[in-house]
């Protein structure tokens, strides 16, 4: 009792203190540095990065307790998220890159530099797949089915997300139109959009993303230690994560477009992935094997 009362007060501490801070940046009377450490040798250490490899390691902590779970060995599992944190990051650049190449094809170099952003999830998630399809069929003594990785991996995927969006919040991007709602966040004049310049105040969608991933992992996380069969969780994760990208894409004002037309490429990809999700669900469920837990 005394544990979940002090787990209780430690949460209650954090959300007043999250509140508190994010009105001080929100009302543009706190300015945020995205660089902890402006020069370590010829790098240096950005609140980005920081975000993106604490998902990760939450991330890989919860499906590392599921995956002990259905059986799966632990020297598969860092062997696999070793590989497929590599290719999910070169995976989720090529895709921005690609998608927004005018803006590199200028400087060669700029392309490697990720840790000022740059990042897309979508590129992340697709790489991931085909890095996993590959490793289970060539690990073959690792015993482990497609749908089953899969299903772990997108289940605490978009936790990991959660937490990754608040790298782009450190770093003043990936924001909204301009807005005058009660909650709107301040953006300073050096990080705002071309054209935005007598604009102050935006959408948070980092929030709104962050914020709808934590409601996406928790049914997800929950969803998985239930009687399932391969593949449902994936198809779900398809299915919510492009709703509420699909929305979230709609206010932002640094989306990926299709060549040179007015198509959002997140949007487009999150309706395919939606259909897919549901034909997935629709075949795991009815004609899919179930999960059995290690005994």
């Amino acid at each position: 009792m005394k544990k979940r009362v002090v787990l209780i007060s430690v949460a209650a501490a954090s959300a007043v203190a999250l509140f508190f801070f994010l009105r001080a940046v929100f009302s543009g009377k706190l300015i945020l540095n995205p660089v902890i450490v402006e020069s370590l040798g010829p790098f240096s250490i950005r609140w980005y990065g920081v975000m993106i490899a604490t998902g990760i390691i939450v991330a890989y902590i919860l499906g590392r307790h599921q995956g002990l779970k259905e059986g799966i060995k632990e020297d598969y599992m860092i062997e696999g998220v070793f590989i497929g944190i590599i290719f999910g990051v070169l995976g989720a650049r090529i895709y921005y890159v690609v998608f927004n190449y005018e803006l590199y094809k200028g400087d060669f170099w700029s392309i490697f530099r990720t840790w000022d952003g740059g990042l897309a999830i979508h590129g992340a998630f697709f790489a991931a797949l085909i890095v996993t399809f590959l490793y289970v069929k060539l690990r073959k003594k690792a015993e482990l089915r497609f749908l089953q990785v899969t299903d772990i991996f997108t289940a605490v995927l978009p936790l990991a997300q959660a937490i990754g969006r608040w790298g782009n919040f450190l770093n003043y991007e990936a924001y909204g139109s301009p807005t005058d709602l009660p909650w709107r966040m301040f953006v300073p004049l050096r990080y705002r959009m071309p054209g935005y310049s007598g604009y102050d105040y935006f959408h948070p969608t980092f929030l709104y993303e962050s914020l709808a991933n934590i409601v996406i992992f928790s049914f997800l996380y929950w969803y998985l230690g239930k009687r399932r069969n391969f593949g449902e969780v994936t198809a779900l994760y398809m299915i919510f994560y492009s709703i509420v990208r699909f929305f979230v894409e709609g206010l932002r004002l640094d989306s990926l477009y299709i060549g040179k037309t007015d198509v959002r490429t997140a949007q487009v990809v999150s309706v395919v992935l939606l259909f897919a999700g549901i034909t997935l669900f629709m075949l795991s469920r009815y004609k899919g094997k179930p999960v059995k837990k290690a005994s």
